[in-house]
């Protein structure tokens, strides 16, 4: 499952947005009904995982934690407690609902970013302030792939 692409798209005045097409697609493609909205873990911005990936997100981190650490289990609850599970509807619309639309700094203009197997939407003025300039993307870039192996 791989969503790509950057669609500039509006909410509508219940708060509601359509899933771009082409994600749809995927989603459709792959089987999947469900999927996870949660704000993100570093940025300010929304994450929708199909349910399959978001379960084996879940999965990953309770693999790394203790139930019986105080800690761990602060950390998978701040994880999972944040968590909206959603099915769109027949006209392949989805609700953002006015908790979320804060947390993300969302107001009426978003963007949906795919990021491989999860797709993020972010307040569209937020979405270009985040970006790295072009130098320092390449520089980084050349930093992460000038040890791997050319194929």
């Amino acid at each position: 499952m791989r969503f790509i692409g950057n669609i500039e798209a509006k909410l509508d005045v219940k708060g509601r947005a359509f899933l771009p097409a082409t994600f749809r697609k995927v989603l459709q493609a792959s089987g999947e009904e469900k999927l996870v909205m949660r704000k993100d873990i570093h940025q300010e911005c929304l994450v929708l995982y199909p349910e399959s990936v978001w379960n084996e997100q879940m999965d990953a981190l309770r693999s790394r934690l203790n139930r019986w650490n105080k800690v761990h289990q602060e950390v998978f609850r701040q994880f999972v407690k944040d968590v909206e599970v959603m099915t769109l509807d027949g006209n392949g619309r989805f609700l953002i609902s006015k908790r979320y639309q804060r947390m993300a700094q969302i107001e009426q203009d978003i963007t949906f970013l795919g990021m491989g197997d999860t797709i993020e939407i972010w307040s569209t003025q937020q979405a270009e302030e985040s970006q790295m300039k072009p130098e320092t993307f390449s520089a980084a870039i050349e930093d992460l792939m000038q040890d791997a192996e050319v194929k």
